[in-house]
């Protein structure tokens, strides 16, 4: 099993650096960011736990591969929970820029469990992003107060961005009061293509009203 991470690791350390060198400004330009103002984007979710939700023309799974994409490049290895219900499509994911082999994929059969897993993971200090995807979890999709408080110290300790994904409205409660940055994130339709607005309800560090604009177009299932 050692021998097994320590070869994922060493593949999803090495897989940008293999790739042809982009600079993080010309990545956001050719994926059509309208506002790269540095209050999104993992930087600015490290050692935070973060609420991406949405209800309606959602695109939670949207805002978090580009996320994923951002870590990626940075060589971050990235681990994503799913509940057994409920994950991406592989090959929309792929045909966004996703690494598939540098991506840890764990389905878990609740909320509980997929939250005790990523812990596991940041614990070992070698994941930069972790995304637990709490949609289609129904009620049972909520994090108690311990559990959030242990993601939070994590996540402080390795400099990580733990990252949730929960289906509700914007004026629905979020996981928790420890939760530091809570965002709506949501498709508008721009004919042919669309837009993703990431916009902050809640962030203790510099507060509610910023929106993360950018143009897409994504595969049928990557909403």
């Amino acid at each position: 099993m050692s021998d097994e991470l320590d070869r994922f690791l060493a593949h999803a350390r090495g897989s940008a650096a293999q790739a042809k060198v982009v600079s993080l400004d010309d990545l956001r330009r050719q994926r059509g960011v309208v506002e790269s103002e540095a209050r999104w984007g993992l930087g600015a979710l490290r050692g935070r736990l973060v609420e991406v939700s949405a209800r309606g023309a959602s695109a939670t799974l949207t805002a978090a591969i580009e996320i994923v994409a951002e870590a990626q490049q940075q060589s971050e290895p990235v681990a994503w929970f799913a509940l057994t219900n409920s994950t991406f499509y592989p090959p929309d994911v792929a045909e966004s820029g996703i690494d598939l082999a540098a991506l840890v994929v764990i389905r878990a059969p609740d909320a509980t469990a997929a939250a005790r897993s990523a812990e596991r993971c940041l614990r070992s200090g070698a994941f930069g992003l972790v995304v637990i995807d709490l949609c289609g979890g129904g009620a049972g999709a909520d994090l108690s107060m311990q559990i959030q408080g242990r993601l939070v110290t994590l996540a402080q300790t390795h400099d990580a961005a733990v990252v949730c994904l929960t289906e509700k409205a914007h004026d629905t409660a979020s996981l928790g009061s420890l939760v530091s940055l809570r965002a709506e994130a949501l498709r508008v339709r721009e004919r042919p293509d669309f837009a993703l607005s990431v916009r902050v309800l809640k962030d203790k560090r510099r507060g509610p009203g910023f929106t993360h604009t950018a143009k897409r177009r994504g595969p049928a299932g990557l909403t």
